[in-house]
């Protein structure tokens, strides 16, 4: 989606244009409004209402202009730019297929300020995103044609925020790709070039791992899961340093481009997602970009180990032991439980590497989170209070929600091999929770760190207001939120 900003001294009424988008505030149309545009307005039962849309056709030369009104709802309400949001998306998934190729937002007289205007667009642009690369019979009218929003009016300011929030769209929409591809397109090599590809140029410094340098690290955990499969693990590293000084902060992103459980495999039923088990990587990788995009002021490192998990006659056993690149051994009680096999061995070799006074990793982890908390919040884990609380105000502020669930000591033992120093699942309950604790036992003394399970909101089946169906994105937004307020401030 190209969104253009019309010249400051560009006629804003929207003459000119086939399709004429506005924004209004409850209470109805603006009384410069056509009289015949109210009636009708009123008889669809349009004031102005959060989320509402309305269209009216008017004679415009020869022909007709389509003129879309959205709703914001009360000026000042709370959850102001999750409404705005609405406006946004609204109005793209409602003229994305409709033919109409240009879009004409006009600003004028909406009373919206530029980071409200800068809200809108983003939603204009992030809805507007598709993965038809594999359907190769859509008709016309399933086909997008909305290619281009030209922006009117727009309040003083809006342009230059807006660069910040392209490349922030640019970061969701790298991860929505990766997440998207399938498991025989996206695979530890091919993450790795994407990756290389995507970030050429940027200024962003890109370390790669093969099995023979995992083996030498004594990886033993990460490289048991890639065991089973023909693929060969891998670990990006990714550093974008535009600020020295300081210790760097570290994201580090569970990888596993497929999973089917391994040994202890997964019914066939619904196990086409789990190409999606690499949300968090993608997550990392979407985020480092849009941070290189934007030249944010910040020194921190993505991270993400890349497996396979795959049941063939060399896959790790339920019941082996492994040693971890910390030392630690774990029993394998489970082998679909290797999301955290891989985790442990990122984290440690990250502290060991680059020595981050923060982690923060993002991990489609559990399916207990979703038992949880459903699909509208990620779970937190925390091992400090203040970084808990930065991360639940990006949450909030970013639109990608998270909800923080405990750790302790109690949780821990639940974790205690009689073989080994840790297993790798406790009992059913709780299973969100001890995988958590399992990860904690890798982080260093004094490091600040946090675990996002997000296994319920990388993936949705019903749209929204900034996503369809599928891939979301999530992690990009609330990372550079993070980033914004904490080590930009």
């Amino acid at each position: 989606m190209i969104i253009e900003f019309a010249a400051a001294d560009a006629a804003t009424s929207g003459s000119g244009h086939r399709l004429v988008a506005r924004f209004v505030p409850q209470g109805g149309l603006p009384a410069d409004a056509d009289v015949l545009v109210r009636g009708a307005a009123a008889a669809a039962r349009f004031t102005g209402k959060a989320g509402q849309l309305f269209e009216a056709l008017v004679p415009a030369g020869d022909g007709v202009q389509r003129l879309a009104f959205a709703g914001i709802g009360e000026p000042g309400a709370a959850g102001r730019t999750a409404t705005l949001e609405r406006a946004g998306g609204g109005l793209t998934a409602k003229y994305l297929t409709s033919g109409e190729t240009e879009l004409a937002i006009d600003f004028a007289g909406s009373g919206l300020g530029a980071e409200d205007a800068a809200a809108v667009l983003l939603a204009a642009r992030l809805r507007a995103w598709r993965h038809d690369v594999y359907r190769t019979k859509l008709s016309d009218e399933q086909k997008p044609s909305l290619a281009k929003i030209v922006v009117l009016g727009a309040p003083e300011g809006t342009e230059a925020i807006w660069e910040t929030e392209a490349a922030i769209a640019e970061g969701v929409e790298f991860t929505r790709e990766l997440v998207t591809e399938p498991a025989n397109v996206i695979y530890p090599a091919s993450f790795v070039e994407r990756c290389k590809a995507r970030l050429e140029g940027t200024g962003v410094e890109i370390v790669v791992l093969g099995l023979a340098e995992m083996t030498a690290l004594g990886m033993g955990a990460l490289l048991g899961v890639a065991q089973g499969s023909v693929r060969e693990p891998k670990i990006i590293a990714m550093r974008w340093k535009g600020k020295a000084g300081a210790r760097p902060t570290a994201f580090v992103g569970k990888g596993v481009t497929f999973d089917t459980g391994g040994i202890s495999i997964k019914p066939a039923a619904g196990m086409e997602d789990m190409k999606w088990d690499m949300g968090g990587a993608a997550a990392v990788a979407g985020t480092m970009l849009a941070l290189a995009r934007r030249k944010a002021q910040a020194d921190v490192i993505g991270v993400c180990g890349l497996v396979e998990n795959m049941p063939d006659g060399n896959a790790q056993r339920p019941g082996d032991v492994v040693t971890t690149m910390s030392g630690q051994t774990v029993e394998v009680i489970n082998t679909d439980a290797e999301g955290r096999l891989v985790l442990c061995d990122a984290v440690t070799w990250v502290q060991k590497e680059y020595s981050p006074a923060t982690i923060i990793d993002l991990a489609t982890l559990t399916g207990a989170i979703i038992i949880s908390l459903g699909h509208e919040h990620a779970g937190m884990f925390a091992n400090d209070d203040l970084l808990a609380g930065q991360l639940d105000a990006a949450g909030k502020a970013s639109g990608d929600k998270l909800w923080r669930m405990p750790i302790g000591p109690a949780y821990d033992k639940l974790i205690d091999s009689p073989i080994a120093d840790i297993k790798n699942v406790g009992p059913r309950y709780g299973g969100s929770i001890t995988a958590a604790q399992f990860i904690q036992r890798f982080v260093d003394k004094g490091v600040a760190w946090a675990h996002l399970d997000i296994a319920g909101t990388v993936w949705v089946d019903k749209p929204g207001a900034t996503h369809d169906k599928g891939a979301t994105g999530f992690g990009v937004r609330l990372l550079d939120r993070y980033v914004r307020d904490v080590l930009e401030a």
